[in-house]
């Protein structure tokens, strides 16, 4: 018997994932959370064969599951199952080495083919998602760039990264122009997001 565990904040989607899941022969659901703290805690102490998590949840996320769970170096495959076609997190997957990253959207018969062949040993990705990230653009931003981008997303002023990076304040203001520049882009969250989009920072 496959042991699944469930981590999806949409009550609704957690709850027909579970029917759906439990229907098939060699399923079982052994649990499910809507929020990555309690998400974590179960899986550790439930020990699944495999888990699927959503990315953006309450205290903590998908991708930050995932990565304690490498770090435990728990025997625990991992697919994550979201909506957010963006490069930025595929990326951060495959850095966690995850086995599997699929869209919310795919048929429930494809979900269930997919964690058979995960739990055989084979790793899916949404074609989507690696057309995307084979057609991604190269990152224009230098090393500074994307350090004064970092930055820029705490929220502080000029003033407060200039001080945090030490450098002048007039320096900062020109490595923004050239980050909205680069990025196309007409303000600083705008190019906050493009990068995030594209993995980036």
């Amino acid at each position: 018997m496959i042991k699944l565990y469930l981590a999806e904040d949409q009550e609704l989607l957690n709850t027909a994932l579970t029917m759906i899941l439990n229907l098939e022969p060699d399923f079982e659901v052994v649990g499910s959370a809507t929020d990555g703290k309690s998400a974590l805690t179960d899986i550790i102490l439930l020990k699944p064969n495999i888990v699927l998590l959503d990315i953006e949840m309450p205290n903590m996320s998908g991708l930050e599951i995932a990565q304690q769970i490498r770090l435990l170096q728990l025997d625990i495959k991992i697919v994550i199952l979201t909506t957010f076609a963006q490069e930025g997190y595929f990326k951060q997957a495959l850095q966690t080495n995850v086995n599997g990253y699929m869209l919310k959207d795919s048929p429930s018969d494809e979900l269930v083919r997919s964690l058979r062949l995960i739990i055989a040993g084979d790793t899916i990705y949404s074609s989507e998602l690696v057309t995307q990230s084979l057609l991604a653009k190269e990152c224009p931003l230098t090393k500074r760039e994307l350090e004064v981008l970092n930055v820029l997303k705490t929220g502080i002023g000029t003033q407060q990264i200039a001080k945090t990076l030490f450098l002048s304040e007039g320096t900062i203001r020109n490595y923004i122009s050239a980050i909205l520049s680069k990025t196309a882009t007409h303000s600083r969250i705008e190019a906050i997001n493009f990068a995030e989009e594209h993995g980036w920072i």
